[in-house]
């Protein structure tokens, strides 16, 4: 078995581009359309079956406590059933008895059949389908080539997927089509029996370093996201998932980071290219930042690269004024994407810093009820000699000198324990 000694805070996942930047649909604000000019050799990118299988199998020799792989593109189902189905059988092959393999797709659903819903079902694949929102939102930007909306070959898909019980949620990307409409569009896919929501902000710049026409501002996310908390929690709370709200309520009930943006540190995963190209982040796939190929490099090499730990640091070389606030914990100084826009440094407050300020101080007094209630819930199904209730949420000693929880590898009072005052010890 490859030993690994990667740096990296706990187990590293693999996202993979097997079909590169190849996709059917032409999406305006699609930002990895353009990475397809760092492989000009060919129109059509495909992943071979070798490149495929030394990625698994090397892979699945690390040490792993589940080895985590995410389809994304383009567009993963460009690749075809058959692929999919060589995957599966490449991770059984590979697999170590005892191991866990999670597999995600991230798709636009236009593909799915009944084959293919029927394969991602059978290996419990989890399934993310892009959709902005009702038709009219949805196909603002969400296009074929040729101009046509793509709505009802989604909904199609989405029909696929229930045919067959596969496990999905839907990934919203939040841009001007939809920035002002977030009751609208959260009562769209509630009202289509969706259950579980992601929402990613759009922001992108032109070459003159200003944003595009579907970027969105900081006030508008922040509003955005005080709108889908007060509608959720009001009828949802029990219903309803969503990967930010449940990646904050993991974090004050296990304090545990579940998203790569809330760590001090960008070495969580590997992104994998369709030849076995290596990169750190997929906002990130750049000449300067390609980290080696599976087929040349192993993952020791690869992880333990200048050029990735240098990459991974820069998330905690956040602005100073994060090193005062309040909500530090929370983000980390927030994405790297939205603090390098235009060209900045990464010591740049985050492009969304208002909104999300905006947004924790309307909510974080709720969650940290909601947390409270779970702890209590948690223990109610412990026998009655072991139960005990909480009134306040668990607290973690962490000495002064102390690596950081974060995972930035800096001690703590040079990391998040700077927004916490200046005594030796701190309790969170």
């Amino acid at each position: 078995m490859e030993e690994f000694d990667n740096n990296l805070p706990g187990t590293f996942s693999l996202l993979v581009k097997p079909a590169s930047a190849d996709c059917n649909l032409c999406c305006d604000y699609c930002f990895y359309l353009d990475r397809s000019s760092l492989y000009p050799e060919t129109k059509v990118h495909r992943m071979s079956d070798s490149v495929l299988e030394r990625m698994i199998s090397s892979y699945m020799a690390t040490r792993q406590h589940t080895y985590s792989f995410g389809w994304q593109g383009g567009e993963p189902t460009l690749m075809g059933v058959e692929f999919l189905k060589k995957v599966t059988e490449l991770q059984k092959k590979y697999g170590r008895q005892g191991a866990i393999v999670s597999n995600g797709l991230q798709t636009n659903a236009t593909l799915i059949d009944d084959e293919l819903a029927a394969h991602l079902s059978k290996y419990r694949f989890l399934v993310g389908v892009s959709i902005d929102g009702p038709a009219e939102i949805h196909n603002r930007y969400r296009q074929y080539a040729d101009g046509r909306g793509s709505h009802a070959a989604v909904l199609r898909g989405i029909e696929c997927l229930n045919r067959h019980n596969v496990e999905f949620n839907a990934l919203v990307l939040v841009s001007s089509a939809n920035i002002k409409k977030a009751i609208i569009v959260y009562n769209y896919l509630r009202n289509h029996g969706i259950n579980y929501h992601q929402y990613i902000p759009c922001v992108e710049f032109d070459n003159f370093g200003q944003p595009l026409p579907y970027s969105i501002a900081a006030k508008e996310w922040g509003d955005f996201l005080c709108e889908i908390f007060d509608e959720w929690i009001i009828k949802d709370r029990h219903k309803v998932s969503i990967r930010l709200f449940d990646a904050i309520l993991g974090y004050m009930v296990d304090r545990r980071y579940s998203m790569c943006t809330q760590g001090g540190n960008c070495r969580q995963y590997f992104l994998v290219e369709y030849n076995g190209d290596v990169y750190p982040c997929d906002f990130f796939v750049e000449r300067h930042t390609k980290l080696g190929n599976i087929m040349k490099n192993n993952w020791k090499e690869v992880g333990g690269s200048s050029r990735y730990r240098s990459f991974g640091n820069k998330k905690a070389d956040w602005n100073s004024l994060c090193s005062c606030c309040d909500y530090l914990e929370f983000c980390s100084g927030d994405c790297l994407r939205h603090r390098v826009y235009r060209g900045e440094t990464p010591n740049t407050l985050s492009w969304l810093c208002e909104g999300w300020k905006k947004f924790y101080a309307h909510n974080i007094p709720s969650f940290q009820k909601i947390a409270l209630s779970i702890l209590n819930e948690r223990q109610l199904s412990l026998p009655s000699a072991q139960r005990k209730f909480y009134d306040t949420l668990p607290r973690i000693r962490i000495g002064w000198n102390d690596p950081c929880y974060c995972g930035s590898g800096r001690k703590y009072r040079l990391c998040h324990g700077a927004a916490k005052g200046k005594n030796k010890q701190v309790s969170r």
